[in-house]
């Protein structure tokens, strides 16, 4: 963040509030927001935008801090403001031709909870007589004024919008029109008259007649939308920090509802949807610029422009290429046309789904307008994810019954909900939704969050419903006009007259805009089919796999992480190793102990003697040697660690109150059944987790530990006398202090001995622990002289950082903690890098200290989560290992890691 200016004691503030559009550039978002900055960069381009001006974010964060705004702040927008009306022959709402502005939020990222825009400030009862005699027309100045109040009184005085849309649905079903432009100047007249109507009935006051004031209220209005509900919602689902703040963006205005020489548009310099070159947009004639995003009118694709104003259509097309090659990206901008002339309203590196951001990035390498390194920049391992993703069966024979704009890609299958709120609760009851919407609004923001898809019969691909959807990954189906939503009835209809209720399951393909009835089935996605091997990148391949074989190429050149998996059979090592893993990071042997094999466990627990404790253990020895001889089978020439049982012993065994409760119930129990019960209650933890289990079992409960290290020598010795390269690593859980590795580090090192003499074959089995407590990772300098490599268990050393049960918490307050701010995201969906990580650091530098050649690696769910790879990459780990489906993500990541610019 650009840090501002500090006074020094004694002297006057040096702090800059507002700066003029000719002033900043595209640099400067920390300061004055995306939007300003880049209002500021077209400026200095030479473009046409219309002049005005940018408060800083720094002004909001003193608002924010104080509760009022800073006290060289009015002076300084005063300044602004009067060299504004100089530079316009204008005076802000007054004269004979009135100037008039603007307010729009603008933070330093793209956020659709802010505030909205409000147009025409400046128009009062005395001003907007001189707009119509200065324009020439009646009409658009009371279709302006009537908009003021509207965006005024819900954006800046807080009153429910559907107060003011009612109103106006009554005026165009009088008139017996269906568009807002049908409606007269006098029609409109009365609108305004009954708008006011509603402020006053609302706020207790009168509609603001002082410009002036209009535009402080609406400034200080911006400032607050910053902690409003939506915009604190949204931060927390991307991640942005609370303590940005926004600018203000103050301009003057240019009118696209001046008639059909008039308009305003969205346009990208590529389909963001899917990345494909060509023109892309909406254009609405004789509108302002909020009609497009809204949705509330259909538009028209922008090659219609070229029909309807050739000249602006072909000074568009240069601009459009002048941005994209001087941002070197895909470029999202909105326009007006005021009487033929063209105004560039806003320009942005435009939000796009996965397949378009790997599309894109491959080519502009090709184009030459990236290199590679910044072309991994431009994707991230979330929208590889989103590509891994099913997608719908084509050739299923779904009822398919409404067809709209494929605004975001994907196969979403939900019930239909009509509202934010009923999403919202029937998602938290584990509910599939698909939200359905006449066109969507900031207020749904909440729904959107939670439904699995959005479906409106409003709108084009530059609709909030469109953008909002992109921005988050979410299916999105946008412009269904076939379709007739009621929200009122809780139903829409189709063009055939099908009638869908809410809570009917319906399916939405985000990649074709078809809409479907009941649930339609999915099948892999090519870029699945990719890393399973089934599809290869090359000329006949789709582009989308092509590019994404490309940047995973780049990215795997350039990563110094190596990648594991997380993998307890062949079936799913030999995927793992299918979608690039470079062997096991951790194999979990206790899930080697379930099902028919738990009566083994029974019995080793139950044993009374030494003899029927080796007999069981001798039972368990072959089944585990011969998984372990397919684990090293399917990853043969790769490194496989194997962790020794971890979970405490009683989690074989049956519950203690279930247990308790049938024996209670039998006449006469059976003797093996009260072993069990005695068994279960001596076993009985009231913490389990915190008590016996990892390395405490295998020093408590004799041969257990043994046994395995047996299977795993014998495994690897057998694997190797047929020729085979088996590389296990064996990993000793749980350890919190040196004596504890030692002892199980001996006995394992002897069974290893004893194996290598018996086939007469060198075993090189490295022994080392999971360092997943505080105080393995604060004596890690003297678990290292005992341990060939340390592998981090960030589950386990998040809860026991945190004090928390996982399986409890996140259940319970997680959820107000985040809503609370206390988390940005889940530390056990991506690492607390302040606590967790600093003990990973700590250790990763102690170990490393006392052993030079520690390996070191991560085998927690972390090592597939990309911030954490990240982490992980900086604090000098070897390796993450995570499940085999989050593999090509860590690949990725790590590579983006390793060329990231520090």
């Amino acid at each position: 963040m650009t840090p501002a200016p500090t006074a020094q004691p004694g002297t006057a503030t040096t702090v800059k509030y507002v700066y003029d559009f000719t002033e900043g550039h595209k640099d400067l978002k920390d300061l004055l927001g995306g939007k300003g900055a880049n209002l500021a960069e077209m400026t200095r381009l030479g473009l046409p935008v219309p002049p005005g001006f940018t408060i800083t974010t720094d002004a909001c964060r003193e608002y924010l801090r104080t509760g009022s705004e800073p006290a060289a702040l009015r002076e300084e927008v005063s300044a602004h403001l009067a060299a504004l009306e100089q530079r316009m022959g204008k005076q802000l709402g007054r004269g004979d031709d009135p100037l008039l502005v603007s307010v729009r939020s603008g933070a330093k990222f793209s956020m659709p909870g802010m505030m909205d825009t409000v147009l025409n400030i400046g128009l009062t009862d005395d001003s907007v007589g001189a707009l119509a005699a200065q324009a020439g027309d009646e009409r658009f100045a009371w279709d302006s004024y009537r908009r003021l109040i509207q965006m005024f009184g819900k954006t800046v005085l807080g009153i429910e919008g559907d107060l003011f849309e009612d109103r106006l649905d009554e005026a165009r079903a009088r008139a017996g029109v269906t568009s807002d432009v049908e409606l007269t100047a006098d029609e409109l007249r009365k609108l305004v008259d009954q708008f006011k109507d509603i402020v006053r009935e609302h706020t207790g006051r009168e509609f603001p007649q002082d410009p002036r004031e209009q535009m402080d209220l609406a400034i200080h209005a911006v400032f607050d939308s910053w902690n409003g509900e939506r915009a604190r919602l949204y931060r927390r689902q991307e991640r942005i920090p609370h303590d940005l703040g926004t600018a203000v963006n103050v301009c003057s205005m240019v009118f696209g509802n001046l008639g059909p020489d008039s308009g305003t548009g969205v346009c990208f310099t590529r389909d963001p949807a899917t990345g494909h070159q060509g023109v892309y947009g909406d254009y609405l004639q004789n509108a302002q610029g909020e009609d497009v995003v809204a949705g509330i009118r259909n538009t028209v694709p922008l090659a219609e422009l070229e029909r309807l104003d050739p000249a602006s259509y072909a000074e568009l097309l240069r601009i459009m290429e002048t941005l994209e090659n001087h941002y070197r990206d895909l470029c999202d901008i909105e326009f007006t046309i005021e009487r033929g002339k063209l105004w560039m309203l806003q320009t942005r590196v435009g939000k796009r789904t996965a397949a378009a951001a790997f599309r894109i990035a491959v080519q502009l390498i090709d184009q030459g307008l990236i290199d590679e390194t910044e072309a991994l920049a431009r994707v991230t391992g979330a929208q590889l994810a989103h590509l891994m993703f099913p997608r719908f069966d084509a050739d299923s024979g779904a009822d398919h019954v409404a067809g709209g704009i494929a605004a975001s890609p994907g196969a979403a299958v939900g019930a239909v909900v009509f509202d934010s709120a009923t999403a919202v609760a029937r998602a938290a009851e584990g509910e599939r939704v698909i939200l359905v919407r006449r066109e969507t609004n900031p207020d749904d923001l909440d729904g959107m969050i939670a439904a699995q898809g959005i479906l409106t019969s409003r709108g084009g691909k530059t609709s909030h419903a469109a953008v909002v959807a992109r921005g988050m990954g979410k299916t999105c189906v946008c412009g269904a006009e076939e379709l007739r939503v009621d929200a009122a009835a809780r139903e829409l209809t189709t063009a055939a007259g099908t009638v869908i209720r809410e809570g009917e399951v319906i399916s939405i393909d985000g990649t074709s805009g078809k809409v479907y009835r009941g649930e339609v089935p999915v099948v892999p996605s090519p870029v699945m089919e990719y890393f399973e091997g089934t599809t290869r990148p090359g000329p006949e391949a789709d582009d989308l796999v092509n590019a994404v074989h490309r940047l995973m190429s780049l990215a795997d050149d350039a990563r110094r992480l190596a990648v594991r998996a997380n993998a307890d059979t062949a079936e799913d090592a030999a995927r793992a190793r299918r979608f690039g893993a470079q062997g096991i990071g951790l194999c979990r042997t206790e899930h080697m102990f379930l099902g028919e094999r738990r009566e083994l466990v029974e019995r080793l627990i139950l044993a009374e003697s030494d003899g029927e404790r080796e007999a069981a253990l001798a039972a368990l020895l072959p089944l585990q040697q011969g998984d372990f001889t397919e684990l090293f089978t399917a990853m043969d020439g790769l490194p496989v660690t194997v962790r020794l049982i971890d979970p405490p012993l009683h989690e074989f065994l049956p519950d203690l109150t279930e247990l308790s409760v049938r024996i209670a119930l039998e006449e006469k129990p059976s003797e093996t059944d009260l072993k069990l019960l005695a068994a279960v209650r001596r076993l009985h933890e009231q913490n389990p987790m915190l008590g016996l289990r990892g390395v405490r079992l295998g020093l408590v409960v004799p041969g257990l530990f043994t046994m395995q290290v047996r299977a795993i020598a014998e495994a690897a010795a057998r694997r190797r006398l047929a020729g085979a390269d088996p590389r296990p690593e064996i990993m000793i859980p749980l350890v919190g202090t040196v004596q504890e590795l030692e002892i199980v580090r001996d006995e394992a090192e002897a069974v290893i001995a004893e194996i290598s003499r018996e086939h007469g074959v060198e075993l090189n089995i490295p022994v080392g622990t999971m360092i997943e407590l505080p105080r393995a990772a604060l004596t890690a300098g003297q678990i290292a002289e005992s341990a060939d490599f340390f592998s981090f268990g960030t589950n386990d050393l998040t809860q026991t950082v945190w004090g928390f049960s996982r399986d409890d918490v996140e259940a319970s307050f997680f959820g107000a903690y985040l809503e609370k701010g206390i988390f940005g995201v889940s530390p056990f969906e991506t690492i607390d890098a302040d606590g967790v990580g600093s003990l990973v650091r700590a250790a990763a530098t102690a170990g490393r200290a006392t052993r030079p050649d520690l390996k070191l690696g991560v085998c927690g769910e972390h090592g597939g989560d990309p911030e954490s790879v990240h982490f992980f990459h900086r604090v000098g780990l070897d390796y993450v290992s995570c499940s085999p489906f989050r593999i090509p993500i860590a690949r990725l990541e790590a590579g983006r890691a390793a060329t990231a610019v520090s």
